[in-house]
């Protein structure tokens, strides 16, 4: 599935972020459907066939989270993206338990919620095959399927952990993550983990990733990301 012209409709009641958030996608290319109302969701879902929904939780008519239910209840494998104005972690797991792909709290950056859409888009195409399993950022390949990579100064080893780390921020390139959500993301809920444990295992990609680690980006105060600083 090629991202250029993909369909996205945006439920959203308050225009100002419907606007802003129509502007920035469609910018970038994508076809953007507005609902304000949540009782006209499901149809308007149903009539555009989109490759992804953003979904506000807060909705009048019906609200985001019971929309998310209904097309999951329906074996329904359509991206979904949430935006809540609320920020617990109870919020935050009933979507992803609901099986939300992806979790934006307000007020949030349009750059950083383009960003999130285009990786969830990514993720969805290799999971159905669309795309190749294949990942690049700079001079650091990542094969997906044999659980491999490849950096400027040749194949690189790296733990089962260190590999998922690194998959997951490649794959949602630019996107910055606090230690807390990539403890959530890449260690899961199995047992409780330390965030200095994602400190560590940061510290060893770079180490082993030698001359290409400068992909591993810290922004102070806030987490991690990958991204080239070339742009390439």
């Amino acid at each position: 599935m090629s991202m250029n012209g993909s369909a996205i409709v945006v439920v959203e009641d308050e225009q100002s972020i419907a606007s802003l958030v129509t502007l920035y996608l469609t910018n970038e290319g994508f076809r953007v459907t507005h609902v304000a109302d949540g009782a006209l969701a499901l149809g308007e879902v149903e009539r555009v066939k989109p490759d992804l929904v953003i979904l506000d939780v807060t909705l009048p008519g019906m609200d985001g989270v019971e929309i998310c239910r209904r097309l999951r209840a329906a074996g329904d494998a359509l991206p979904i993206m949430m935006l809540t104005a609320r920020d617990s972690e109870v919020d935050r797991v009933l979507g992803l338990e609901l099986g939300a792909d992806d979790y934006v709290t307000k007020p949030f950056s349009p750059r950083e919620l383009v960003a999130r859409v285009k990786a969830v888009l990514r993720r969805s195409a290799r999971a159905t095959g669309e795309e190749p399993e294949i990942l690049r950022v700079g001079e650091v390949t990542i094969d997906l399927a044999r659980r491999s990579v490849n950096a400027a100064d040749g194949d690189v080893t790296l733990t089962a952990k260190e590999f998922d780390l690194l998959a997951f921020l490649a794959g949602n390139r630019g996107i910055v993550f606090s230690r807390e959500r990539l403890l959530d993301r890449v260690w899961g809920y199995e047992r409780p983990v330390d965030t200095r444990t994602v400190d560590s295992h940061v510290k060893s990609l770079r180490q082993k990733l030698g001359a290409s680690g400068g992909i591993v980006m810290t922004v102070r105060g806030v987490g991690y990301k990958v991204d080239a600083g070339d742009g390439a």
